[in-house]
């Protein structure tokens, strides 16, 4: 039986820079790109989006780690105000923008940012087109933004990923398993992670190593 971990990076994908625990493939290659670059981006804000489960707020995350940018929720807002967050802060993070920020907050954040020269990260399921925006001057500034899409993660994705999240359990998986999972799951990178959990949990409580026959009752339990 090959061991999984024997060849799982020999194809291109790597760890983010500053990001060791997020890694890049064709999928996301475009918005950690822009992860990389920063703080030398040329323009104050950009939109990463994708559907649940890409690991588009787990980037985000990375972001908040290595810009110090502070991440903003409607609690946050309500309890502090954007005004008062402007005075402190040069880089936010709007997770989930198209729902979490109502349109004249979202534009006055932008546009402080901006003119302090300061940087805005958005992550949201659709692009800004699909936003619904009422308001001409938000839909404007969103129009000017670059707009980055994470795709769903292929097989070479989902194989490191699940490498690498079986590694950080300290399981030791055949090659035979991963294979086996591949077709058989939702493809995000949420999904690979819970199934994971279970495989671990399932092994402890039966004592059994992590092998095929385990893993098709796993998936066959419907993760009770």
């Amino acid at each position: 039986m090959a061991d999984i971990y024997q060849n799982t990076f020999n194809f291109d994908i790597r760890p983010a820079i500053g990001g060791q625990d997020f890694l890049v493939a064709f999928s996301n290659q475009k918005a950690v790109e822009w992860f990389d670059r920063w703080p030398d981006w040329h323009v104050p804000a950009i939109i990463i989006y994708g559907v649940a489960g890409c690991g588009k707020s787990h980037l985000a995350n990375l972001f908040k780690i290595k810009s110090g940018a502070l991440l903003i929720t409607p609690s946050l807002l309500e309890e502090v105000g954007v005004s008062r967050i402007l005075e402190n802060e040069t880089s936010c993070i709007v997770d989930d923008a198209e729902i979490g920020v109502d349109e004249e907050t979202l534009l006055h954040l932008y546009n402080g940012l901006a003119s302090a020269g300061g940087h805005l990260l958005m992550t949201a399921a659709k692009p800004p087109g699909l936003w619904g925006i009422s308001l001409k001057d938000l839909e404007s500034r969103l129009k000017s933004m670059p707009c980055v899409e994470i795709g769903l993660p292929d097989d070479r994705l989902l194989e490191a990923v699940f490498a690498k999240y079986f590694a950080d359990r300290q399981l030791l998986v055949g090659a035979d398993v991963v294979s086996y999972l591949l077709p058989r799951i939702e493809r995000s990178l949420s999904m690979a992670q819970k199934i994971v959990e279970k495989i671990d949990q399932h092994s402890l409580a039966a004592g059994r190593k992590v092998t095929l026959p385990l893993v098709r009752q796993v998936l066959a339990s419907n993760f009770d």
